[in-house]
């Protein structure tokens, strides 16, 4: 027991685990993250309905969407924002490994009668011959992803983005770090019963990593027949270091906001957005 309880203690290096799979693809968890998707009050899995809907708005004048515009949304969920979209005429891809997010969103696209690309899996792996006019990443995926893997996907943008074509992506902010602080919780049925249907204990370790910028969320879930850990990594970005990230990869930064919806740029929001053009 003892050894059992310093490895759920444990602090791991950063981003030395990815888990995300885990998260979004299991029955249980993905039901979970689709219904919190689905709730239009809250910001959770994806921005509440009225952000959305202003956000939509803001991209489709800022980007001059209209007919044949093609987007491609890394991370699309349920489709909240493709079908937005969609419905002006965009021509759009939604990228996204939860299959049960997929479904609902095809679902949704066949009675709107929506012409839209839905692709069943991990936006990492994702190729594709069509080029974009935008590339869209919301809700903060990029600080998911490790060093390593931001500069794969930074270079799969470049790929697939048409000569001038933009990324529009959202980020933690410097101001956010600094509200975060470490902690343990362990409770029976952890985010009354997210994990699992089944009775579970529930750890989180909360670390930070003051050098790296990074936090890490360590979910250690105790079942009667399994124990697993999901590992819910989070960088957090000074425009500066986001600018380095995005010149490596090709692009020229254009423009900073406060988020996705346009809102002009405060550097002690917990969030900025970015509009990058492929160089």
């Amino acid at each position: 027991m003892f050894e059992e309880l310093e490895r759920i203690n444990e602090r791991p290096e950063p981003f030395q685990f990815y888990t995300a799979r885990d998260l979004w693809t299991d029955e249980h968890t993905s039901a979970q993250m689709l219904s919190c998707h689905l709730n239009e009050a809250i910001d959770l899995s994806s921005r509440n309905a009225q952000f959305i809907n202003g956000s939509v708005e803001w991209i489709v004048s800022r980007f001059n969407i209209g007919k044949d515009t093609k987007i491609a949304d890394f991370g699309c969920g349920p489709g909240l924002y493709v079908t937005s979209l969609a419905k002006r005429q965009a021509n759009v891809t939604g990228i996204d490994f939860s299959r049960r997010s997929i479904e609902y969103a095809r679902a949704v696209a066949a009675s709107e009668h929506l012409n839209i690309n839905y692709v069943t899996q991990n936006y990492l792996d994702f190729e594709t011959e069509d080029r974009f006019d935008l590339v869209l990443m919301v809700m903060c995926d990029f600080c998911a992803l490790s060093p390593t893997q931001r500069r794969g996907i930074l270079s799969k943008f470049h790929k697939i983005l048409k000569p001038g074509g933009s990324v529009l992506l959202d980020v933690y902010s410097l101001a956010a770090f600094d509200q975060r602080e470490e902690a343990v919780t362990c409770e029976v049925n952890l985010l009354n019963g997210f994990w699992s249907p089944n009775k579970y204990y529930g750890f989180l370790n909360s670390f930070k990593y003051d050098e790296e910028k990074v936090v890490l969320d360590k979910y250690t879930i105790v079942e009667s027949d399994r124990t697993r850990t999901v590992y819910n990594w989070l960088q957090y970005f000074a425009p500066e270091e986001l600018e380095r990230e995005f010149v490596e990869g090709g692009f020229c930064i254009e423009t900073l906001y406060s988020d996705v919806a346009g809102t002009p740029y405060d550097r002690n929001s917990s969030e900025f957005a970015v509009i990058a053009k492929r160089a």
